[in-house]
């Protein structure tokens, strides 16, 4: 599987590239997913502790889980509900997006996880989080007031 790209010059093109890096960037899909994704379009001082950590907890699921090396962990019960720019220009920009999933009890909890991209190689590419860590750029959110919601 190869990695996102190609997306356009554009805030559009932005928001899709966060989305998307963002998502692909995950122990759950598996490394023929995670590895391209990581490797070919993040980049930044903590983009190897990405793959890194990444690698390691892909590898602690699937053993617990029992499944065999390369395939995916399964479902992902989570949806991406909305997004707000933090920032944008036309070499770098600032996305806030929000992920909805059941918590233990069945209720819907939200966060929202910062991810920077910039335009590099004519593409745009994610900033790796502080120390490799989604959970570094991620926070609770109570309320979708001043988000944009993606349609359906």
């Amino acid at each position: 599987m190869t990695a996102p790209k190609g997306f356009s010059h554009t805030r559009e093109g932005a928001l899709l590239a966060a989305l998307h890096i963002g998502v692909r960037a995950n122990s759950q899909w598996g490394p023929t997913v995670f590895e391209p994704t990581i490797t070919e379009q993040v980049v930044g001082p903590d983009a190897g502790r990405l793959l890194e950590q990444t690698r390691t907890t892909y590898e602690e699921s699937r053993q617990e889980a029992g499944l065999p090396q390369g395939s995916s962990l399964g479902k992902a019960y989570v949806d991406e509900e909305a997004y707000r720019w933090e920032s944008y220009a036309t070499d770098a920009a600032t996305v806030d997006i929000v992920s909805a999933g059941p918590d233990p009890r069945g209720t819907t909890v939200r966060a929202t996880t910062r991810i920077q991209v910039v335009w590099r190689d004519g593409d745009w590419r994610v900033v790796a989080p502080l120390d490799g860590d989604w959970g570094n750029a991620a926070t609770e959110l109570k309320s979708l007031d001043g988000y944009t919601r993606f349609e359906e």
